[in-house]
């Protein structure tokens, strides 16, 4: 088994747990705090859930998409944030990895699960009992909404992210670098090593 094979296995197996505690720990969170709002205050959860995975989507295709030279010539000038505008671009399968596959697989998981709970508290709010065409419409109706915003979203962000994957890469590195200098959060590892082939 060659080193490139047993990295990806190990990287793969990381991100599978990886998914596994956060599927768990935003699936506990979003039905803690679902149960004791309002359906008005869960609807707009849902769609705060719905648009973390838009732009996180987004994030993931513009780091493979983007090119490096910019940002060396931002690192040559001692600019925040490119050295790791850098550390994501050649990383930008691991990246996009993490945030299309981890983030935004949760948040539509997470979505579908709070859009449910959504419909039941509005359902008891019309004094509909379970089953009920009422509550079935609803579902229906949320759901149908939920894909609808997911996927509109999804295709603008792709226009954004391969159109101005410079300009993304660089404010989410410089997001970055700010939580790793002030909340001394390590994020990025500190290798720069390629993992994809030069343009």
């Amino acid at each position: 088994m060659n080193n490139n094979l047993k990295r990806s296995i190990k990287f793969s197996v990381s991100i599978a747990v990886i998914t596994f505690v956060l599927a768990a720990i935003f699936s506990i969170v979003s039905n803690s705090v679902m149960s004791g709002v309002a359906w008005g205050i869960g609807l707009i959860i849902v769609f705060i859930i719905v648009l973390t995975g838009v732009v996180f989507d987004m994030l993931g295709i513009a780091a493979t998409a983007a090119d490096e030279p910019p940002f060396h010539a931002m690192a040559a000038e001692k600019i925040p944030g490119a050295k790791e505008a850098i550390i994501i671009v050649r990383n930008a399968d691991r990246f996009a990895s993490f945030c299309n596959d981890v983030i935004g697989d949760i948040s539509g998981i997470v979505s579908g699960t709070a859009s449910a709970v959504v419909v039941i508290q509005l359902a008891n709010a019309l004094g509909s009992s379970d089953g009920s065409g009422v509550q079935i419409t609803l579902s229906v109706l949320l759901t149908s909404i939920v894909a609808a915003l997911t996927v509109g979203g999804k295709a603008v962000g792709k226009f954004f992210a391969i159109h101005s994957s410079t300009k993304i890469i660089f404010a989410t590195a410089r997001v970055i670098a700010w939580i790793e200098s002030n909340l001394k959060i390590r994020i990025l590892s500190v290798s720069t090593k390629s993992t994809r082939k030069t343009r």
